[in-house]
């Protein structure tokens, strides 16, 4: 038998990403996913047999656990997304995010996996003290569903101390990339931009777009998750970003159209930026995708996006009039 890997989530953004690159390694992938955002179509590119598709609900104890049988590999990247719905919805969030993340623990303490490797977020640093921001940053999560993710985390880590469970958890800066949600939800940036562009719709910046993110391609992100497979590093935190921030006036310059500008959020940080220095030190990995390349890979895909909501500033606000309400700066 070869290697065997199960991806939840990995009908997604991310989650098929690392799927295609298991599979261009020579894995044997079970994927469970209940599709709630992810699509088949976003593996449909991946001409092979060795991928299996369970649908089902991770936050529900079901059939799905005998998945992991024989596993080597256990990526667990299912969960929800996006700051507004996470407020407005708690419950789900809780639901998917940590209970899901204990069954997904469980399962694999059970099958006595070589490795769990956790998709944590960068966003339980909150808005930092210090950049670029280290893996010893303050925790400070600032909403329901970055709480959530750092509950996760928190399971991952107790789950490998106490039951000697090999884990490592990666907390993930702003990814960007092809096959990112179209779904209703306002939320990505990009997602949000490509969909303007296509409908002929000026970029919607928020504040003065001279803030700053720490975006990383989403190939990198996959080939950082298989990297952390493999290493010998067990029970430890890293950061997964390029540690090169740009502002968000350099994407539109490179995405090349009209700009309107909406109000500055509160509770939206002017910069992010990760410390890459323990990654390429404990793993030896570096992200290689600038985002000049990784912008002219999107456009070259940007028919993906031509079914995801167009975004204009009234239904932006329409959709942020809970941002306003509960992240007001303190």
């Amino acid at each position: 038998m070869g290697t065997k890997s199960v991806v939840t989530g990995g009908l997604g953004f991310i989650g098929s990403h690392v799927v295609e690159q298991l599979i261009n390694e020579g894995h044997d992938v079970i994927i469970i996913d209940n599709e709630s955002t992810g699509r088949l179509e976003n593996i449909a590119h991946i001409k092979t047999d060795k991928i299996e598709v369970i649908k089902a609900d991770i936050s529900v104890t079901g059939d799905w656990v005998a998945a992991f049988k024989n596993a080597d590999y256990v990526f667990h990247l299912a969960a929800l997304a996006d700051i507004v719905p996470s407020i407005e919805n708690p419950e789900s969030y809780f639901q998917a995010n940590v209970t899901g993340t204990l069954n997904v623990l469980q399962a694999a303490k059970h099958a006595n996996i070589k490795k769990l490797v956790y998709a944590a977020s960068s966003s339980c640093y909150g808005i930092p003290d210090t950049y670029p921001t280290a893996e010893t940053e303050e925790i400070s999560p600032m909403y329901p569903y970055a709480l959530t993710k750092r509950m996760g985390e928190e399971l991952v880590m107790h789950w490998g101390e106490l039951y000697k469970l090999p884990v490592i958890s990666l907390r993930l800066f702003n990814v960007y990339g092809t096959r990112s949600r179209t779904s209703g939800v306002y939320g990505a940036m990009f997602g949000v931009f490509l969909a303007q562009k296509l409908a002929g719709k000026p970029f919607t910046v928020v504040g003065d777009g001279e803030q700053t993110r720490d975006f990383i391609y989403v190939t990198d992100i996959a080939d950082a998750f298989v990297t952390a497979a493999k290493s010998n590093v067990t029970q430890d935190i890293l950061n997964v970003g390029r540690g090169k921030p740009v502002s968000v006036n350099h994407v539109v310059k490179l995405l090349d159209g009209d700009v309107i500008h909406l109000p500055k959020r509160d509770g939206e940080p002017d910069c992010t930026h990760t410390n890459t220095s323990k990654m390429e030190s404990t793993l030896g990995w570096t992200a290689n995708i600038s985002i000049e390349d990784g912008v002219q890979k999107l456009l070259a895909e940007i028919d993906y996006w031509e079914n995801a909501p167009v975004w204009e500033p009234e239904t932006i606000n329409k959709a942020t009039e809970t941002w306003f309400k509960y992240l007001k700066a303190s």
